[in-house]
């Protein structure tokens, strides 16, 4: 099942509604908020439209803006019908029922809306609201997990083919039920400016996760941490799977906790997965089988699903080295490792295997010791001392976007040769600056992302992807971030 889409466009004024309105591109419908409007005037929302629309006047008590009396939000309501609107929007608890009456249900868009929570009578609300015979049930709830998207798969594979149904995940949880609407028997999904919903502008949903072209049997695959926000995994991934013409779609898949992923992902089901923290240690005890190289870390970055069974590995250590190998000699080179987590691990395993002889820091010394001990390397004080490494590499968060006035170490102990700061968003982040000004080398988080993602791109599809097409999906993002940072307010 393909769903529609529908853009949302709301406006302070009619005039500038109506323009919003003749401005959308591809669309199949078009929504008007009419409560977002000062001078609401149905006609002429609905007059020289080129497309279908939804005419909607969400009221105050609805998350809406319309702040005036239910009679008069009646009377627009009525009017939108009379006048010919494809669709207009009727909240369920507005108990209009002579206006759903007034067409038989058709062309009514019965909506409910819990910006809380998944409402616990979602079952009995969605048979209370077909009841009215409306034609189109929308149910919009704001997730508080991925899992509890799980409800809404089920919900819609209960649901009769070509059912009149729209279900929206609302907030950050709630992409999946926006980009995959057939898998949530969506007829439609909307798109928007509305952000602090969960809209995605409609060009991403049409180019970066290419909407049109998803069905049921495209492969989601996607990446799984908190926070995922400031990942150019989607926008390499999604770059590689167009340009190598593959039916598939990679996703940010934003979790609260290991079991939230894997109930949501075995419930959808995914494809495979690209693991970043904090969930490379504990995702690796709850995948079916894990290959040698991620046992020998004891964290994962990748799953890939194998009829069913959940194949847990680890391409951080491969793609930590080759950028690396091509530029500096590691046999007896002192590194200092930060950080104690999953790429921790990952890069402790690998230095160690060219016989560099590493030591590994964490302000919690029992984590360090847990890290160093697979591979018998040492500990040491945190931050380390000046004067006792000559390739420093940062595993740790701190620097990453959008905290990217920090670091993990001051320009003064900056005394070695070498720093690779695994961090790429952004880019020149605070260490590599300060560290190129103190006479260091420097190699940045991007060259490490893309050799990994190659990697699993690989292992997932059995092809690599082509030539250049990750990096230069990741820096057209890092771009984008860029943009948006010099534009804050």
């Amino acid at each position: 099942m393909k769903p529609l889409l529908c853009v949302t466009v709301s406006a302070p004024t009619m005039a500038e509604l109506r323009q919003r309105r003749d401005a959308v591109g591809d669309a199949d419908l078009i929504e008007l908020r009419l409560d977002s409007v000062s001078d609401p005037d149905v006609a002429g929302a609905l007059a020289g439209r080129t497309r279908p629309v939804i005419l909607t006047c969400r009221p105050e008590w609805e998350g809406g803006s319309f702040s005036g009396p239910e009679e008069d939000r009646r009377r627009i309501l009525a009017d939108a019908l009379d006048l010919g609107a494809e669709y207009v929007d009727i909240e369920w608890r507005a108990g209009f029922h002579d206006l759903i009456a007034k067409t038989h249900g058709r062309r009514v868009v019965l909506s409910s809306h819990d910006y809380d929570m998944v409402p616990i009578d979602l079952i009995s609300r969605l048979h209370a609201m077909r009841s009215t015979g409306a034609e189109v049930i929308k149910l919009a709830m704001k997730l508080t997990c991925l899992a509890d998207g799980v409800p809404l798969l089920s919900l819609a594979r209960g649901a009769p083919d070509g059912d009149g149904l729209v279900l929206v995940g609302m907030g950050e949880y709630g992409l999946a039920t926006r980009v995959l609407g057939g898998r949530f028997g969506s007829k439609w999904t909307y798109a928007g400016g509305l952000s602090d919903i969960g809209q995605i502008a409609p060009g991403a949903l049409l180019d970066a996760y290419r909407l049109r072209e998803i069905d049921d049997a495209t492969h989601v695959y996607g990446l799984v941490g908190q926070p995922v926000a400031h990942s150019v995994s989607p926008a390499m991934f999604n770059a590689a799977f167009r340009a190598a013409e593959m039916n598939a779609v990679y996703l940010p898949l934003p979790a609260v906790d290991a079991e939230d992923f894997v109930r949501f992902g075995r419930a959808l089901p995914i494809a495979g997965a690209s693991v970043t923290v904090p969930f490379k240690v504990a995702l690796y005890d709850r995948v079916d089988e894990a290959y040698s190289v991620a046992r020998r870390v004891g964290a994962i970055n990748t799953i890939r699903v194998e009829e069913g069974r959940w194949i847990g590995g680890n391409t951080d250590s491969a793609g930590f080295l080759q950028p690396l190998q091509a530029r500096v000699p590691l046999a007896g080179l002192r590194t200092s490792v930060l950080g104690a987590g999953g790429a921790a691990r990952a890069v402790t395993v690998a230095l160690a295997s060219t016989g560099a002889s590493v030591t590994v820091h964490a302000r919690n010394p029992q984590q360090a010791a847990a890290v160093a001990m697979m591979t018998a390397s040492n500990t040491g004080p945190w931050p380390p001392a000046a004067d006792s490494w000559d390739l420093l590499v940062n595993c740790t968060t701190v620097g990453m976007h959008p905290h990217g006035d920090e670091t993990p170490m001051a320009a003064s102990q900056l005394t070695g040769r070498y720093v690779y700061d695994l961090v790429y968003n952004p880019p020149a982040t605070r260490l590599l600056r300060e560290a190129a000004k103190m006479g260091c080398q420097t190699i940045g988080g991007l060259d490490m992302l893309v050799a990994q993602a190659h990697e699993q791109f690989q292992w997932w599809t059995g092809a690599r992807p082509p030539a250049g097409i990750m990096r230069e999906a990741a820096l057209e993002r890092l771009a984008e971030f860029a943009h948006d940072e010099d534009h804050v307010v």
